[in-house]
C-alpha cells in the first residue's frame, strides 16, 4: 500500500468540519476535541445549536451547495471536513486522520468509507477493502463529502462548491457537488487517497424503496449525470455504470421486487437524461 512509503512529521493537524443541516439534531455533534471546530450551516431557522461548537451560521438561499461555501468563510483548521448532519465519528476517528497526514506528509486529502452504525455495513455503495491512489474514475466508489477529509491548501485553491449542483440547488441535479470539487482537486494536481481503516459511521440510506427514495435516487441520477458530461468522460464509462443498474434492475424485477427495479430505472434514466442535457 502507498502508506508504506509514509514518515511522520510535524504537529497533529486542528480539523474544521462543516455540516450542513435543515433539521433540529441536538447533540449530534456533542463529541468535539480540543483540536477540532465546528461550523453549522443552517438551512432552516430555529436549528438548535449543537454542544460545543464554534458557531452557527444561516444559509439563505438554501442548498448544500450555497451552505459548504458559506461554512469555508469561517474556517481556521489545517484539516477540513464536510460531514453530513446524520453521520457521526467515531471517538478517535480525528486522532487517526490526523496521524495518517501526519506520517503521509504528501497526501492532500483522505477518503474513508461509509459505515452503518448498527449493522456495519458500508453506506452508500459497497465500498474497496484495499487503499488506493483516488483518480477520475475511482472517486465514484472511493469517495462520498462526508468520508472525506482535505488538508487547508486543497480548500483554498479549489475554492468553492458548484451552486447548481446538490440538493437543495434549484437545478434538476440533485447531486455531483462532491465528485465535481475532488475531480477539481485532483486536476490541480493535488493527491488524494482512500484508505478503509477511515470509518465514518452513517444511517443506511436505503431502508425501502418506496415513493419518495426513487424520486431522490433520480435526481441524485441526473446530477451525476451531469458532471460525467461536464468532464467529458467516455461513453464506454456511461455505458459501463448503466449496464450494472441495468443489470440490478433486472435481478429485482427478475425477483418480484417492483419498487426496486422502478429503481433501478430512475436511476438508469436519470443519469441518461444529465449525460445529455
Amino acid at each position: 500500500m502507498a502508506a508504506a512509503r509514509c514518515i511522520a512529521s510535524g504537529p497533529p493537524a486542528s480539523v474544521s468540519e462543516l455540516p450542513s443541516t435543515s433539521t433540529r439534531r441536538p447533540g449530534e455533534l456533542a463529541t468535539i476535541s480540543l483540536m477540532r471546530e465546528t461550523w453549522v450551516v443552517a438551512n432552516s431557522r430555529g436549528v438548535a445549536p449543537w454542544k460545543l461548537l464554534s458557531g452557527i451560521v444561516t444559509n439563505r438561499p438554501r442548498g448544500v451547495s450555497r451552505a459548504r461555501n458559506l461554512g469555508l468563510r469561517h474556517i481556521s483548521g489545517d484539516v477540513v471536513a464536510f460531514p453530513d448532519d446524520d453521520c457521526w465519528y467515531g471517538p478517535d476517528l480525528l486522532a487517526q486522520v490526523g496521524r495518517i497526514f501526519d506520517e503521509c506528509p504528501e497526501w492532500d486529502g483522505i477518503s474513508g468509507r461509509g459505515i452503518d452504525g448498527e449493522v456495519h455495513e458500508t453506506v452508500p455503495f459497497r465500498w474497496p477493502n484495499k487503499s488506493a491512489r483516488l483518480s477520475t474514475y475511482k472517486i465514484w466508489s472511493m469517495a462520498d463529502c462526508y468520508t472525506v477529509f482535505l488538508r487547508r491548501p486543497v480548500v483554498e485553491r479549489v475554492g468553492r462548491f458548484d451552486e447548481t449542483l446538490g440538493p437543495g440547488s434549484g437545478t434538476p441535479w440533485g447531486s455531483g457537488e462532491p465528485a465535481d470539487y475532488f475531480l477539481r482537486a485532483i486536476a490541480a494536481g493535488f493527491e488524494m487517497h482512500y484508505d478503509p481503516r477511515i470509518e465514518v459511521y452513517h444511517p443506511q440510506i436505503i431502508v425501502e424503496y418506496d415513493p419518495n427514495v426513487i424520486r431522490k435516487a433520480h435526481a441524485y441520477a441526473l446530477g451525476e449525470g451531469r458532471v460525467l458530461r461536464l468532464y467529458r468522460y467516455p461513453l464506454w464509462w456511461l455505458a459501463y455504470r448503466s449496464m450494472r443498474t441495468l443489470a440490478g434492475g433486472a435481478l429485482a424485477l427478475a425477483g418480484g421486487e417492483v419498487a426496486r427495479a422502478a429503481y433501478h430505472w430512475q436511476v438508469f434514466e436519470g443519469r441518461l437524461r444529465g449525460w445529455l442535457a
